[in-house]
């Protein structure tokens, strides 16, 4: 083969092959992109806040030591159900029953000794009233300055019978310091509960948790009739939360069971950690405590026992619904009056505002960009905003902008964010077996 033959067949094979490659892309471009269809129906949506946290008693005592001493008895022990009154713990008295005893003996010494003021003080009245009436019988038998005398000697005295008096009320605060001090070494149960924890064991050292709570504390006595669930929920979601929503609690115990509770209490203000309160300042997330009281708590729960908790917010029958995938963002497209007139039913209303995410954006001078989602007709994807309301576990409620059985583009995700307006688009394998199943 000469040269030239070679040449021709060479750039003849070359030529080829290009067209095959155009002809293989123009294919490609008129089967359009594999996504996956659904089409928009109705169906009931449940919006729910999960949240994670610990399970608590609605009411527990912390018994701490407000005295220091040795512990010399305890007579109970952890998981113990006590009752009101019973005692618990005894820390030496020896100290404070010597304490008790010198306050008796300064009560008694003050009690004495203004009973010896109040002597005086009424020898001192009667001599002075003595000097008064022979004064005015005689003047001549009693002077002035001896008058005089009488009066400074009972004046004296009556002001020693003040002091003596004072010192007796000293004495008896005395004293009754030092049998509060001797009561608190005899430590009984505050309420009826369980001994939910016991910190301490005899021969050990109780001090007064001055600067820690936890240095002080000898046992809990936790009351269980009443079992809640505190969780932390994101400042995002505490807004929809409300007094008296219905939750589904799960306890990590507990994993076959579920248990059902109402929304008792939300917190006013966040949640701080050490850092934040020491610094007056917070970057972190901001999270907010909410209890829930269990209606139907387990036999055998305990305090801290790990839980979540799914708190149902808002529910809606048979809402026109789509898949929160298929949910897109692109450069501000207004909900048209004929697409709201379409998704609502009725009669043309006035144009709404701008979606909130295109209300966000372009304060700046960036460009506005609106929800929604790729309509198909015809094999096109259009892209048709819309307004969604409350959001379920996979679908969002559309309020605006789509209408009971229109097809739209649901997924895959990456499919759904790089489609473009006026795609030919074509249905997955999955979608058309969703398809027949529904059918069938």
């Amino acid at each position: 083969m000469s040269k030239r033959n070679k040449v021709l067949l060479g750039g003849g094979i070359g030529v080829l092959v290009v067209v095959l490659i155009l002809v293989s892309a123009s294919a490609k471009r008129e089967k359009g992109v594999e996504v996956r269809f659904e089409t928009v129906g109705r169906r009931d949506l449940v919006a729910a806040v999960t949240a994670s946290g610990k399970i608590q008693p609605k009411k527990k005592v912390d018994i701490s030591a407000d005295i220091t001493g040795r512990i010399t008895r305890i007579a109970v022990r952890e998981g113990d159900l006590v009752q009101k009154g019973q005692f618990l713990l005894q820390i030496d008295p020896t100290i404070y029953q010597a304490n008790m005893q010198r306050a008796t003996a300064g009560m008694s010494s003050a009690e004495a000794q203004a009973v010896q003021a109040r002597a005086t003080r009424d020898q001192s009245q009667r001599a002075l009233q003595r000097t008064k009436e022979l004064r005015e019988q005689n003047p001549n038998l009693i002077s002035q300055e001896q008058l005089e005398q009488a009066q400074t000697a009972f004046d004296i005295a009556d002001a020693n019978l003040t002091a003596s008096q004072h010192l007796v009320e000293q004495a008896r605060a005395g004293l009754q310091e030092a049998r509060d001090q001797l009561a608190k070494t005899h430590l009984i149960a505050p309420m009826d509960g369980r001994v939910t924890r016991l910190a301490v064991e005899e021969g050990e050292v109780a001090v007064p948790g001055t600067f820690s709570r936890e240095t002080g504390l000898l046992l809990t006595v936790s009351d269980l009739s009443v079992i809640q669930t505190t969780v932390q929920v994101d400042e995002t979601d505490v807004v929809r939360v409300q007094l008296g929503d219905s939750v589904e609690v799960t306890i990590d115990a507990f994993p076959d069971t579920t248990f059902v509770g109402r929304v008792t209490k939300v917190s006013n203000s966040a949640i701080l950690n050490a850092a934040s309160a020491a610094t007056g300042q917070n970057d972190r997330a901001v999270d907010y405590q909410v209890e829930i009281t269990l209606a139907n708590p387990p036999a055998g729960v305990r305090p801290d026992l790990s839980a979540t908790a799914r708190i149902v917010t808002d529910t809606r029958k048979e809402a026109l619904a789509i898949p929160i995938i298929a949910l897109t963002v692109r450069e501000n497209t207004p909900i048209s009056t004929e697409q709201k007139t379409a998704s609502s039913g009725g009669p043309p209303r006035a144009e709404a505002a701008t979606p909130d995410t295109s209300k966000r954006a372009g304060s700046q001078g960036r460009k506005k960009e609106s929800e929604g989602v790729f309509v198909v007709h015809n094999g096109i994807a259009t892209f048709r905003a819309v307004k969604v309301g409350i959001a379920g576990e996979e679908h969002f409620e559309v309020v605006e902008g789509v209408r009971q059985g229109d097809t739209i583009v649901a997924g895959p995700y990456q499919a759904v964010r790089d489609l473009k307006e006026g795609a030919r688009v074509r249905p997955s394998k999955e979608s058309s077996d969703t398809t027949n199943r529904k059918r069938s």
